[in-house]
């Protein structure tokens, strides 16, 4: 496959990388040679002003991909193959499919001014795909199916690459015991708080050292074992505990123990905490001492509470040899928030170039569903199984994000336990 383009700039040449793994198993090569264009006698993408030759699929560029400043952009939706779609250029797409990908993927609007949630963060509502309803579709990977649908009509002969769909399961560790190993005055606070809310359920448990209702991690491995899972795990080691960071202390032995244990059986990463995001020493100091209690080099991570601001945390995560983030989500609410569900490198709009940050998008969180959108387990698991569906429909890499909290024995969570189960042995079918 070959494009054609005037002009080769660094936005363009990103986004076809990106765009041309997914559809096309040799990539899309990129060409500023009209002869060569018009000779090659396979297939053909223009994207320029006007057509060149009778058998190609002409894209009417935007200006986004020609400019190299960060500005407001009229990104006006419309539907398009039902289907919401913006730069509206005309062309054989309709739109400028290449330029509303890489505004969506590289996450343009957050570089611009922007409405901030509670926690300082992105807010979802405030995104383009919060606004015109499409946060829970891949809609770049959608159009990228109807983009392969028109190849195959202009050119026959050409086999478009299929992906294969992945399923992987993730788990946050940010609070590893309810009440276990948390040192005399929390314990002692944990106590007091059972006995004033009249839990005397927990009061007896904690008198009587019973098991902690965090504590699923034997269940967990064994759910994966049946089911042949390949889950990835982020573990919080904050140094100090916070008010956002309420980790088991990273010095404790049975801590250190559960993290070895699962760096033997499963990949894991660094959950950067949230003290890390004002204080850039902390976030190395948390991936050296995770690097130490393992044993091996940490080069995956997931930002706590979601909280990161592009460029910035990104850039930290790559000088701390950071080759793979898995928080491209929102924490507040489930969706797509770069509007994929392929994984791509980060595209530092700041410096306009890529990345050598890998990132990994995931579509739902159990907090979010529970805390933000105020769930019930029968309306969680629909949602769950839905965007599940979405992902595998186009063959792309479903992740989900777990807490060990939410598949324990704690009362609070009645039954998402049960519904995780009941979802893993549906997917595995």
């Amino acid at each position: 496959m070959l494009l054609y383009c005037k002009t080769i700039s660094p936005r363009l040449s990103y986004i076809i990388e990106f765009i041309g793994k997914e559809i096309n198993a040799d990539g899309i090569h990129l060409t500023s040679d009209l002869n060569q264009f018009r000779e090659y006698n396979e297939g053909r993408i223009n994207y320029s002003e006007a057509p060149v030759t009778g058998n190609e699929c002409w894209i009417l560029p935007h200006t986004l991909l020609f400019e190299s400043n960060i500005a407001p952009q009229a990104a006006d939706c419309y539907l398009q193959d039902n289907q919401k779609a913006f730069f509206k250029t005309g062309g054989d797409m309709g739109f400028d499919l290449l330029a509303a990908s890489f505004y969506l993927v590289c996450r343009y609007e957050e570089y611009l001014p922007h409405q901030k949630d509670a926690y300082g963060r992105f807010d979802p509502e405030s995104s383009l795909a919060g606004k015109e309803g499409f946060l829970e579709k891949p809609l770049v990977n959608l159009w990228l199916e109807s983009l392969k649908k028109k190849l195959k009509e202009k050119f026959p002969s050409w086999q478009s690459r299929q992906s294969q769909f992945t399923f992987t399961p993730s788990y946050d560790i940010d609070m590893a015991w309810s009440w276990r190993n948390k040192g005399w005055m929390r314990t002692t606070g944990g106590f007091f708080r059972s006995l004033f809310k009249g839990n005397w359920k927990e009061f007896n448990d904690r008198m009587k050292a019973q098991h902690d209702p965090y504590d699923a991690y034997g269940w967990m491995n064994q759910l994966h074992e049946r089911y042949k899972l390949k889950p990835y795990y982020f573990f919080l080691v904050a140094e100090k505990t916070g008010r956002y960071d309420k980790n088991i202390s990273p010095a404790n032995k049975d801590m250190q123990d559960l993290i070895r244990d699962h760096a033997i059986r499963y990949p894991l990463g660094v959950h950067p905490s949230w003290q890390s995001g004002d204080d850039v020493n902390k976030l190395k100091r948390e991936i050296d001492l995770l690097c130490s209690i393992t044993g091996h080099s940490i080069r995956a991570s997931r930002q706590h509470y979601i909280r990161f601001n592009l460029p910035d945390t990104f850039q930290q995560l790559l000088n701390n040899g950071i080759q793979f983030d898995f928080s491209m989500g929102y924490g507040s609410r489930n969706g797509f928030r770069a509007s994929t569900c392929s994984p791509f490198y980060w595209y530092d709009l700041k410096n306009e170039q890529k990345t050598s940050l890998f990132l990994f998008p995931f579509c739902f969180m159990d907090a979010n569903s529970f805390y933000e959108q105020k769930m019930s387990v029968a309306q969680a698991l629909e949602e769950l199984k839905g965007y599940f569906q979405s992902v595998r429909s186009v063959n792309g890499v479903f992740i989900m994000i777990w807490h060990n909290s939410f598949l324990g024995t704690d009362p609070q969570f009645a039954g998402w336990r049960e519904m995780y189960e009941q979802f893993i042995v549906e997917a595995s079918k």
